[in-house]
């Protein structure tokens, strides 16, 4: 996968026309900027036709009126080739994705936000060049874009350390299948509560907003609780001297990170924001089999 993104990004006019004659649903109940422009962008490059299908409000999808997952998935799939869902309810694309014939892209849920993960790899390769044993630190509130980075590691080779509050931490059930993951692959999965401590020898420092989509209600209270977690010079200061810093945007300057840290040399979210387009390139060129799979069998 990262292979080939890579290979979109040096030569985008050698994959032009790939998707000619595909066209894909992008299905959103929540708000998008780098999701929604990505994935259009992309697929326009690619040659293929993208359909931008908000649920809810007048002009919306049925699925806001009532309509089940499955019977849209269904229906979908005898007129798109993909369909490009961002979901608040995980459950929501596990519908989709199980009564749907044609691939179903997590364009992210409450749960998991893995077109992100592959971004983040594909820029630390570009960065550090090879992977393995490099150590990935996420400091905040274990969510979505964290869970998806626990998957990441092992599948790429680096380590990653969640440094969260005690009563913020990953999911149970995530946290064990990544460490089984690890385990497996040679790298580790683990969770430290002392930002500081955990920064120490990172390569990448990561976080993300404190405040979730849906999370309004609970915000005063999670940035009370998360009142240590900052990622400033001194924290980033912890880490490795060639450590850099990434973050899933949007950013909230003078919360969870400061102006100095993200606008700083150390700074690399704008080449990882960029990548989520030639990562999503070769996710859809391969779920199409527009361009062959040469690696291992997922």
């Amino acid at each position: 996968m990262l292979q080939l993104a890579h290979a979109c990004k040096r030569r985008p006019s050698s994959f032009a026309g790939r998707l000619s004659g595909r066209s894909f649903a992008l299905v959103f109940s929540i708000p998008s900027t780098r999701t929604r422009v990505s994935f259009e962008v992309g697929i326009a490059q690619l040659g293929g036709h993208s359909l931008f299908l908000p649920v809810g409000g007048q002009t919306g999808l049925q699925m806001g009126r009532g309509e089940t997952p499955a019977d849209t998935a269904r229906v979908m799939s005898r007129f798109v080739q993909g369909i490009i869902c961002r979901w608040h309810d995980h459950e929501t694309i596990e519908e989709l994705c199980a009564a749907s014939s044609v691939p179903v892209v997590n364009a992210l849920s409450d749960r998991f936000h893995p077109c992100q993960a592959l971004a983040d790899a594909m820029v630390l390769e570009e960065r550090f060049g090879d992977l393995r044993g490099l150590k990935v630190v996420f400091v905040g509130a274990a969510n979505n874009v964290s869970s998806s980075l626990m998957n990441a590691g092992p599948r790429a080779g680096f380590d990653v350390v969640v440094a969260c509050p005690p009563d913020l931490a990953p999911d149970p059930a995530v946290l064990a299948r990544a460490r089984a993951d690890a385990e497996a692959a040679g790298t580790s999965v683990s969770v430290e509560h002392d930002p500081a401590v955990a920064v120490a020898g990172a390569r990448a420092v990561y976080t993300d907003t404190w405040v979730s989509m849906g999370q309004e209600q609970e915000a005063d209270a999670l940035r009370r609780r998360l009142a240590g977690f900052q990622v400033d010079a001194a924290l980033l200061g912890r880490a490795a001297p060639d450590a850099v810093f990434l973050h899933c945007l949007p950013a909230h300057r003078g919360e969870e990170v400061t102006a100095e840290v993200l606008d700083g040399p150390r700074s690399i979210v704008l080449d990882q924001a960029e990548n989520r387009l030639h990562v999503q390139k070769a996710l859809l060129l391969l779920l199409t089999g527009a361009e062959p799979w040469t690696g291992p069998r997922p």
